[in-house]
């Protein structure tokens, strides 16, 4: 090899390794035409995530839980009404509720059924499906009617509703789509990861408990007898005599790699998880917290159900007339406010102390 570095040279990896870029999004609006119908097509799918992920359930019920599971307020006209709201046959209003919240932050979109007397009184609401709901909009965007289509596989009548015989919950909705945006399709690719290294560890820790055997020998049908000998036993949990001179056959345990770099890969996924759905880990798991990091956890996660109370408050008067007010947790913000005084006057007078000590 000659060494002359005016005979220098450079790799081209240009077309090898490329930078990352973030796709554009081309956002589902309204056409040209008279009339655009949606119907959401990955509906099963983003069932599917809630369904396959411990995780994701548990925080999507947990959100609905601190948004419509301590109750509400009405006047006694209203609650006479709501009271008599059966569902499917035997659920409460506040049942009901909490399906349309777990639907629509998992799917985008919820509907149910508005059910009227003949002299228009609701009487009742029943749940529907989104994966069988068509909405229909005119050329200008606005909401013009929703149809019930047959799911795949099952043949039915189609059936048409107006915008008053439906609820309608859509889920952070952006610029003029028409849509709500599915929380499952932001978090499927953690909860992908999060299962994948479980289901990892699963098979090295349940491999780990399988030992190697060495045998020193080279006949080729009796290795192949050992081997038949040993895998019945591993299946049938057997103990395999060999016999044999020591050191002529002998049992090697297999190691499991070490958990840290597992631990570390979860807790990562996981800290990511909470941040996209925004139920913080505490809210959804209850697991072992300080107090305090539990407390904040809490006082920041106030925001995030309040607004979906207020949301679904304003959808119920605006779609059923039904004005309610929901039964906000109780909030921490004097508690926080007081230990963080307890905090300041604990550090000052330590502050202070050093100070006549110096």
């Amino acid at each position: 090899m000659e060494f002359d570095v005016e005979k220098t040279t450079q790799s081209n990896l240009s077309n090898v390794v490329t930078d990352y870029t973030l796709d554009t999004y081309l956002p589902d609006t309204a056409g040209s035409g008279e009339e655009t119908t949606y119907i959401n097509s990955e509906w099963h799918t983003q069932i599917g995530v809630f369904k396959n992920s411990p995780h994701f359930h548990r925080a999507i019920t947990a959100l609905s839980t601190w948004t419509a599971g301590k109750g509400y307020t009405t006047d006694n006209a209203t609650q006479a009404i709501l009271e008599n709201i059966t569902g499917w046959g035997n659920e409460t209003f506040d049942e009901i509720l909490m399906n349309l919240q777990n639907q629509k932050k998992i799917t985008g979109d919820a509907f149910a059924e508005i059910i009227r007397s003949e002299k228009g009184t609701l009487i009742n609401l029943k749940v529907l499906g989104g994966d069988t709901i068509k909405t229909h909009v005119n050329s200008k965007g606005i909401i013009t009617k929703y149809t019930q289509v047959s799911r795949i596989g099952k043949k039915g009548t189609e059936r048409t509703f107006t915008t008053n015989q439906i609820l309608h919950l859509t889920n952070d909705r952006l610029a003029d789509e028409i849509h709500g945006v599915s929380t499952a399709e932001l978090v499927s690719w953690v909860v992908t990861a999060i299962r994948e290294a479980e289901t990892d560890w699963k098979r090295i820790s349940h491999r780990s408990t399988i030992r190697v055997l060495y045998i020193d020998a080279d006949d080729n049908d009796k290795l192949t007898r050992v081997k038949t000998q040993y895998a019945e036993g591993i299946k049938n949990g057997e103990i395999l005599i060999i016999p044999a001179k020591k050191g002529d056959a002998e049992f090697q345990d297999l190691v499991l790699p070490p958990v840290d770099a597992f631990l570390k890969w979860m807790n990562y996924l996981e800290g990511q998880f909470y941040q996209i759905v925004g139920v913080p880990r505490v809210i959804a798991t209850a697991e072992g917290f300080t107090e305090s990091s539990s407390k904040m956890a809490v006082f920041t996660f106030d925001p995030t159900y309040t607004k979906e109370q207020v949301l679904m408050e304003g959808d119920l008067w605006n779609q059923l007339a039904i004005k309610i007010k929901f039964n906000r947790p109780a909030t921490l913000s004097n508690e926080l406010a007081t230990d963080e005084a307890k905090d300041g006057a604990a550090i000052q007078s330590n502050d202070t102390q050093a100070g006549v000590g110096a």
